[in-house]
Formats: C-alpha cells, structure tokens, sequence
C-alpha cells in the first residue's frame, strides 16, 4: 500500500469527493481526519468506513474559512497522529446566481470556503510540513476555474485562484521538500451536481462537452489523489492534474 504510516487531513470529506478521496487513502494504508461543517452523522460514518478497512480515522468539525477553526483542525491531527503527512483542500459549495444578480454575501461565502479555505489550511499545514521537512498539498478546482461557468462568476474565480496559488505554494515550500499540485476536476456525481446529471437540458449541454460522453464517479477520481499523495510524486510540484473526462479539452 502506497500511503502505509501517513497522516492525511481531507477537507469537506463526509460526502461527495472528499469522502472518495478519503477512503482512498484509507485503502492505501493512510490514516485520515475526516473534515466536516455540519453533518457529523456523515463524517462519522465515513471514519467507520475507513475502520473498516483496517486502518484508522476520526472526525474534526471546523469551518476551514475561520483561521483558529483551522488551526484547531491542524492541531487535532498532531495531537491525535503526531504529524501531517497529506493534506487535501477539498472544501467547498456553490452560491449560484448571474454576474449583474450575485450579492456580496453570495460572492464572499464562496470566495471563503474555496480560496481562503485552502490557504489558511496550507498555512498551518505548511508549517508542520517544514517543521518535518516532508509532506504533499494537493488542491482541488475545477474545470470551471480553467474556462469559466455561466452563474457562478464567484466559484470560478475561486477556482481559477486556486491554481494560482498552488503555484506559489510550490515555490515557496519546495525548499523543505513539500509538493503543492492541483487536481482540476469535470463533473463528479456527487449531490452538488444533482441538477447539472437529472435535468435533461442541462445533462445533453454538458456532455457535449466531455470527450468520453459521461460523468465521472468518485472512484474515478481517488486514484489521481493516492498517486500526488504517494512517494511515487516527490519530483512533482506545482503541477495541474486535469481529471475531467475530457472536458478541459473542449
């Protein structure tokens, strides 16, 4: 198993992508913290999972956008693990609305979660990644960040930051042999694209769009994360990994 004795923190992992990536690493001997807002009965059940795969986990609640949340969340995963290995900025949900219609609360909650998210757990990740002088931060955006989206300007733009950052991220850690990479991802079944997979109208737009004609499920996108979380990635850095089906092509 590829990720034997390492410590993984998954943001947003009691559902969707998250919660695939986090029984992946469980699969591959990782021992996970499980990250949640609000449905603690979800994130409990994906430590059981992960129990069940003989390996070991538990679930922190914290809001990744709230810097002594985050710094908690850090903690928790030392305390309990005695160091962080992985981390996986995976957070995050949608406040739809056109450009000329979006509030300045729709615009900064997403803004939060996906951007601000990501860099205050890099940041206190990253300082036990020096301290140690290993570990691997992998970002998560989306297609969405690359071309754009019609109604969510702010969710794009969140995205299409993250990819940035996780250039300067690489840059910046390099020297204490942390990897920082982002994985841009199509359309995942998962609930937050329910809408886009059962209206017909919406599902024909955008499968026309993915080369290989179908939406991804979560499994499909795991084992990209397990390679970038492994050993086998330590010459890789800064990197952008599209899983997408294609999409990113069109």
């Amino acid at each position: 198993m590829r990720l034997t004795d390492k410590i993984a923190l998954v943001t947003g992992s009691s559902r969707g992508v998250g919660r695939a990536v986090a029984l992946g690493f469980a699969k591959e001997g990782a021992k996970v913290v499980v990250n949640y807002t609000s449905n603690e009965t979800a994130a409990k059940e994906v430590v059981d999972e992960i129990q069940s795969l003989g390996s070991e986990a538990i679930a922190v609640k914290a809001d990744v956008a709230q810097k002594t949340e985050v710094d908690g969340l850090v903690g928790a995963a030392v305390e309990t693990f005695g160091k962080i290995d992985i981390l996986v900025n995976n957070a995050g949900f949608t406040r739809p609305a056109l450009m000329i219609k979006m509030t300045e609360d729709q615009w900064d909650q997403v803004i939060d979660i996906h951007l601000k998210g990501a860099f205050l757990c890099s940041q206190a990740a990253g300082l036990r990644m020096k301290e140690q002088n290993s570990g691997k931060i992998i970002n998560v955006m989306s297609v969405a960040g690359l071309v754009g989206t019609v109604g969510q300007i702010n969710y794009s733009a969140a995205k299409g930051g993250i990819l940035s950052m996780t250039k300067s991220i690489a840059r910046e850690l390099a020297r204490y042999n942390v990897c920082c990479n982002v994985i841009s991802l199509g359309i995942v079944a998962t609930d937050m694209t329910e809408k886009i997979r059962t209206d017909e109208k919406l599902k024909e737009i955008y499968m026309n769009r993915i080369l290989l004609k179908r939406f991804a499920e979560p499994n499909d996108i795991s084992p990209a994360f397990a390679f970038l979380a492994s050993d086998e990635s330590n010459y890789i850095t800064g990197q952008l990994l599209c899983v997408d089906g294609g999409y990113g092509m069109i």
